[in-house]
């Protein structure tokens, strides 16, 4: 499965971005799908995921209630709507897919789109 991510920019702290990830290839309600995220010198990190049906959503703590992953299968576009902004969300932000909501919550043998980028800075 191909995915190209988007909706990355710079925003002010407090502010919101809505990023999106287009899939292509293979049959997208197949597919579990997650946001992750990667800060200048740190690890991956796992952001959000959202299972196969849309009906079960994980997020790392430190997103609850601030971000949204949300899907919509007739369009094969996964969305992550974030709220209130702070500088250390800045990062690139990347989408991932696998058929398991648990394997992709691991990040390990995923497939992954190219990344967005989020810079909140005033």
């Amino acid at each position: 499965v191909q995915l190209q991510a988007s909706g990355g920019g710079l925003v002010q702290p407090g502010g919101s971005l809505r990023l999106s990830c287009a899939a292509s290839g293979r049959t997208f309600s197949n597919y579990a799908m997650g946001w992750f995220r990667q800060a200048p010198g740190r690890e991956r990190e796992f952001v959000a995921a959202i299972s196969r049906s849309g009906g079960l959503t994980l997020y790392a703590d430190s997103e609850k209630g601030r971000f949204t992953i949300s899907r919509d299968n007739t369009k094969n576009t996964v969305f992550l709507q974030m709220n209130s902004l702070k500088p250390e969300d800045t990062a690139v932000y990347y989408c991932a897919a696998d058929p398991s909501l648990p394997d992709l919550r691991t990040g390990r043998n995923v497939y992954w789109g190219q990344g967005t980028l989020v810079t909140v800075s005033s």
